[in-house]
């Protein structure tokens, strides 16, 4: 039996990572688990606390932050997001991968805390989702239609910061069709799960 892996998986905004992220876990519903991620940030239409995300008051997150509960953290967009080791840590002591959307801040913070921490290094595979044209960016942005044009510039700026840090993942997928953009991340999960057998 191989060992749980903690799968990263970041990308600017548009990028489709969320959408890989459920792709993934829907072709293998038995064995992955995605880390719900907690959130200071206003709900969007549709999204549910517990399921989407940990929904917290900025007040609730720095209290958790400084008790020591993330294993990373970050503000993105003005917000603040993060992941919590008990959230990471339910899902690996199961024997389930654990699938993880986090922005380049998280990942950075991961891959520093796996130079002390042996199990998280054994574990951890990192992969980033590249869109180098940002014309194709701010379409998909755009297509969302969740953002007004305010935020997707903002998010388009931020994306050009995101990229220069595509070297420091394991694995980059150059983003095209979601099709070919989710056999990428399956070949790259089932190359890792028989590395880790």
């Amino acid at each position: 039996m191989s060992r749980p892996l903690l799968i990263v998986v970041s990308g600017p905004a548009g990028s489709g990572k969320t959408t890989l992220c459920a792709s993934l876990m829907q072709a293998h519903p038995q064995v992955i688990r995605r880390v719900i991620t907690c959130t200071t940030r206003a709900p969007r239409v549709g999204e549910v606390d517990g399921v989407d995300y940990h929904f917290l008051t900025k007040e609730a997150f720095a209290q958790q932050v400084g008790q020591g509960q993330f294993l990373e953290n970050a503000t993105v967009h003005g917000n603040f997001y993060g992941s919590r080791i008990a959230d990471v840590a339910k899902h690996l002591n199961s024997g389930h991968d654990a699938l993880l959307n986090v922005d380049v801040q998280g990942a950075a913070t991961m891959r520093e805390k796996a130079k002390q921490d042996a199990r998280l290094a054994a574990s951890l595979v990192t992969v980033f989702v590249r869109v180098s044209d940002h014309a194709e960016l701010r379409r998909r942005l755009t297509g969302r239609g969740t953002d007004p044009v305010d935020e997707i510039d903002r998010r388009v700026a931020a994306a050009e910061w995101e990229l220069q840090h595509a070297g420091h993942y394991q694995h980059v997928i150059e983003s095209g069709p979601r099709e070919a953009d989710f056999a990428a991340l399956q070949k790259i999960y089932l190359t890792e799960k028989q590395q880790h057998a």
